[in-house]
């Protein structure tokens, strides 16, 4: 019996569906995002890629995974419902002072996101637990009662509990949630000790607002989604993406949103690992651009960089401390405002500049004919020529190029630019932009980008990655199979996985054992109910241990991978050479000082699925391409066209070229030449100059 699985990613502009055989056969589509109902999109790339199968609900037999974009958008639009915080006594302005770092030394009127939870729905209770996890004061049960009664009346959603110290000993909060829910179970209660269990008050309160803000949103969605599989006919129970780069059960997901907020964008960087594992390649750089976004990871020793901490809804792009903190593991990636429907605009210095506002899927932009005004990325496309507006997702969806070319030659007007002029304009910007953050992502990770390949994706990504690339100093672009659904694809090869943390601080010669065994095994078992639940027997379940360290004195500290099991032994000299490795990495130079842990972290894991795409069938000649002007640097260019599906294994042909696929397509620049090999990938190459 042939199995199928089923992936589906929500992004911001396009629904991407990918339907898997285990004999290889792929079925892909996109269809735009219902923003309302975000469900209904969902279902209907599912009907689409079902239908080109020719199967129904029961014979998708192997896994259903999802990755959407839910959590991202309710912080964003911050339209989540009423949301309430309990906090110790005295520590009730924790969110509004924050850690008081200032992101720009110099801004006088410098400004931050506001909380999600004002002070308004703010709670103080008489309750104190000391550093070393002794309390001092315990919670009463009253006082507690009252102020969930007071939530219930004030019709309070969702509480989160951010008690002081509570990650060393979470007895106070346990007992919030106990009395919660009997006295006003309906109010979804999220406890730091379960969502953040580490050391740094504003951090940990933070991400346990973020998690009490979206849980009202994403257990209703998944529970709805859960159940419209199931009406269906689906036999298999939702996997969930999360920013680690692992998928969980859709159940235990939905209790934890603030781990999905990266979910999409993960999925992207793991399948980018894969093809660096198929193709040799230990070291790349992750290109995925979207119809909103850009994001760029480094990929070292086929791993994705791994971060602890994270933010969203930044007030100033690119510029950290200017958002919400999240302190949970996530794949480490920059992400920008740039994207086929980022809107293009003259500054008041009358220079032309792109995003970081977007116009989705609604309107869109002007060519999609949907009620756009503001000229975008994919409009300057299609006036290039790079676009072929009636094959534009095979031709069902096509697009309005005279209406691109009115609004692109509006806006160039302002600059006495004419059309094609400011398409290239706007083309060239844009992936500047998204150059100048792959180079900024990699030279603050200690990382030297220049000549590592670039695996290209997305649905606008391989339109303009090879000028990405050339602005990177890459010689090489890598188009994979199903680029531009591959972030859904990548859902599908990627393991069951959650990482997990605890703190125990301390100097790495003076840590007791017995607290590093007990704080380490309530993460092993942790994470063996978590994948458990997604389908996993417990001897399928691995487990990688790391470590927060940092010199003694220091604020900031190093995530390292660890060679031993903490619960069996505490090998301090193995601990400090790996630290000051990766230290001499980053920084440049080591220190003669003690070593302190900050934070323990479990990866626990399943292995690897064997899925894979098709390849390509070997022989046969291709056909004399097409052809059609490309307006490439103010000047007209013939340009060769071929369909993806006419090229032969190892065809070399130089650019400039167009390769067209149904969902996105390949352009490549003069300068480069591409081949196609035999996983179905199509490689550029830039010619050597003499």
């Amino acid at each position: 019996m042939t199995r199928y699985s089923l992936a589906v990613d929500i992004g911001g502009t396009f629904t991407d569906a990918v339907l898997l055989a285990d004999d290889g056969r792929t079925f892909v589509d996109k269809t735009l995002t219902t923003h309302g109902n975000l469900l209904e999109g969902f279902f209907r790339g599912v009907d689409l890629v079902m239908g080109r199968a020719g199967i129904a609900p029961p014979d998708v037999n192997d896994v259903v995974v999802h990755a959407t974009t839910v959590v991202t958008n309710a912080l964003i639009e911050r339209k989540g419902p009423p949301v309430g915080l309990i906090l110790t006594k005295g520590f009730t302005d924790i969110l509004y002072i924050r850690d008081e770092h200032r992101y720009d030394m110099y801004d006088p009127q410098i400004e931050f996101a506001e909380p999600l939870i004002p002070r308004e729905r703010t709670w103080a209770l008489d309750e104190r637990v000391l550093a070393d996890g002794s309390v001092e004061k315990a919670a009463k049960e009253a006082e507690i009662a009252a102020i969930a009664r007071d939530c219930k009346a004030r019709g309070i959603q969702s509480v989160a509990v951010s008690l002081i110290n509570a990650y060393r000993n979470g007895v106070n909060e346990a007992l919030v949630a106990e009395v919660f829910a009997r006295e006003a179970p309906e109010i979804f209660v999220s406890l730091s000790s379960a969502i953040a269990p580490q050391m740094r008050e504003y951090l940990r309160t933070s991400t346990v607002a973020i998690n009490a803000y979206t849980v009202p949103i994403t257990r209703p969605y998944l529970d709805a989604l859960i159940k419209e599989l199931d009406r269906q006919g689906f036999s298999q129970q939702p996997l969930i993406m999360l920013s680690n780069g692992g998928v969980i059960g859709a159940g235990r997901a939905g209790t934890l949103p603030v781990r999905m907020i990266e979910s999409g964008p993960a999925a992207g960087a793991l399948v980018a690992c894969y093809f660096s594992r198929m193709f040799g390649i230990p070291d790349l750089i992750s290109f995925d651009m979207g119809g909103t976004t850009a994001k760029a990871c480094m990929i070292q020793n086929h791993q994705p960089l791994v971060t602890s901490t994270f933010e969203v809804d930044r007030r100033y792009r690119f510029k950290p401390g200017s958002g919400m903190p999240i302190t949970v593991p996530s794949i480490d990636m920059i992400e920008i405002g740039a994207g086929g429907g980022s809107i293009a605009w003259v500054d008041d210095l009358g220079l032309l500049r792109t995003g970081p506002e977007s116009a989705g899927s609604i309107p869109g932009p002007v060519s999609y004919g949907r009620g756009g005004k503001e000229p975008c990325v994919t409009d300057a496309d299609v006036v290039l020529g790079i676009l072929d507006p009636d094959r534009f997702l095979g031709g069902d969806m096509k697009l309005d190029a005279a209406g691109a070319r009115a609004a692109v030659g509006k806006l160039g007007a302002k600059i006495g630019l004419s059309p094609e002029q400011t398409a290239w304009g706007i083309y060239e910007v844009v992936c500047e932009q998204m150059a100048a953050a792959a180079r900024t992502h990699a030279t603050d990770r200690g990382v030297d980008y220049r000549g590592l390949p670039m695996l290209a994706f997305g649905g606008a990504g391989p339109v303009h990655a090879c000028l990405v690339a050339d602005l990177i100093e890459s010689k090489q672009v890598i188009y994979p199979p199903l680029a531009s659904v591959l972030s859904a694809f990548g859902t599908l090869v990627t393991p069951a996985q959650i990482d997990l943390v605890r703190s125990q601080l301390g100097l790495i010669d003076r840590l007791d054992p017995a607290e590093a065994r007990e704080l380490v095994g309530q993460m092993t078992t942790e994470g063996t109910a978590a994948l458990t639940e997604a389908g996993l027997a417990p001897s399928d379940i691995g487990f990688v241990f790391g470590a927060d360290l940092r010199y003694f004195g220091q604020q900031s500290e190093l995530r390292i991978e660890l060679p031993f099991d903490p619960r069996e032994t505490l090998d301090a000299e193995a601990m400090r050479a790996i630290f000051d490795r990766e230290y001499v990495a980053q920084y440049g130079l080591k220190l003669d000082m003690p070593l302190e842990l900050v934070n323990w972290h479990v990866t626990a894991r399943g292995s690897l699925p064997d899925r894979a795409a098709a390849t390509v069938a070997k022989g046969g000649n291709r056909p004399a391409p097409r052809s059609r002007i490309v307006h490439f640097r103010g000047k007209p260019v013939e340009t060769a066209v071929y369909a993806r599906t006419e090229l032969m294994e190892d065809d070399v042909i130089a650019g400039p070229v167009i390769v067209e696929e149904r969902e996105t397509t390949i352009f490549v620049l003069p300068g480069w030449t591409i081949r196609l090999y035999a996983n179905g990938s199509l490689i550029a190459d830039k010619m050597t100059e003499h």
